[in-house]
């Protein structure tokens, strides 16, 4: 029997959010706005719990249903549903006891998958902020460099009379790595950034720009991921300007923390498996990483 999966709405924001904090969950797929801005998910709530039913590049996956309770008949109903659409039962965003109580409740049923692209890379709010100490010296030169080589660059915070000089400038970005790679499919983070921008308010998001002589350098997006965790969604720089991307974190660390004091970590979310990526966030020396894990029933056969 399938689940009565349903879009999500702008308008039932609030529910949600009751609804993701019963989990509390640290991964940045847990948000409202990273719901409402990726891809094709839709949502159900089966025995008190928010269950997901998410497509992306022509997958279906299941996220890892957030509630309290009895889990046991959710994830029944999810394999239920999963064999009525005749898809494959992946169950995404896992963390390690969730794959053991999973293996427990379904013995032999389930095949576990470390999912290293999809971890998430977590710092202290006030090391990007303020890059102390000798593991961030490096990190303290590049940015003097830059803020010497623009000294009348300026921060912005988004708004609505300037929202659109942004997704002026995404799109110049999204042109040119596409002239560079026309193979390159940026279609999905388009229409993410378009939503995080026209919906802002609504969304909780805040966001930063770096104006340079009149242009428009970089840009960056985040929303609260918890009580103690701010997630920060996009982050657009021209890479040919030494030091932007550098300068455009910093700014947005210590902007939020002066505008969340309670909030003590900032998630930069995942490096998708890109080996450049995957360095630049780890030269950053994060707090600790979100390890996630997929599961998928054996009789599927599937990957990832």
């Amino acid at each position: 029997m399938m689940i009565d999966y349903q879009p999500i709405a702008l308008s039932r924001k609030a529910e949600y959010d009751r609804l993701l904090a019963l989990g509390a969950r640290p991964g940045c797929e847990y948000t409202f706005a990273n719901l409402y801005l990726w891809g094709r998910q839709r949502t159900a709530v089966v025995d008190g719990y928010l269950t997901i039913f998410s497509q992306f590049s022509r997958r279906s996956v299941y996220p890892y249903p957030v509630g309290r309770g009895d889990i046991r008949p959710v994830l029944e109903a999810i394999i239920a549903d999963a064999q009525a659409r005749g898809v494959a039962c992946r169950l995404t965003g896992m963390y390690r006891d969730e794959c053991d109580a999973l293996q427990a409740m379904f013995p032999g049923k389930f095949r576990i998958h470390c999912d290293r692209s999809g971890f998430d890379y977590v710092y202290s709010i006030d090391a990007l902020a303020y890059l102390k100490g000798r593991k961030l010296q490096k990190k303290r030169n590049h940015l003097r460099r830059f803020q010497a080589a623009h000294p009348r660059c300026a921060i912005l915070p988004i708004q609505e009379g300037n929202a659109l000089r942004a997704w002026e400038m995404a799109e110049k970005w999204y042109a040119r790595r596409l002239a560079q790679n026309p193979h390159q499919d940026f279609h999905m983070e388009q229409a993410a950034i378009r939503r995080a921008l026209q919906h802002r308010k609504t969304l909780g998001i805040e966001g930063l720009m770096m104006e340079d002589d009149g242009e428009i350098i970089a840009f960056t997006l985040g929303s609260p991921l918890s009580s103690d965790t701010f997630d920060v969604h996009f982050e657009k720089a021209w890479a040919e300007i030494d030091g932007a991307y550098a300068a455009i974190n910093q700014a947005f660390a210590q902007y939020i923390r002066e505008l969340y004091p309670h909030i003590r970590y900032l998630n930069r979310e995942d490096d998708m498996g890109i080996d450049g990526l995957r360095q630049a966030k780890l030269s950053y020396c994060p707090e600790f990483l979100v390890e996630k894990y997929w599961a998928c029933l054996l009789e599927d056969n599937c990957d990832y």
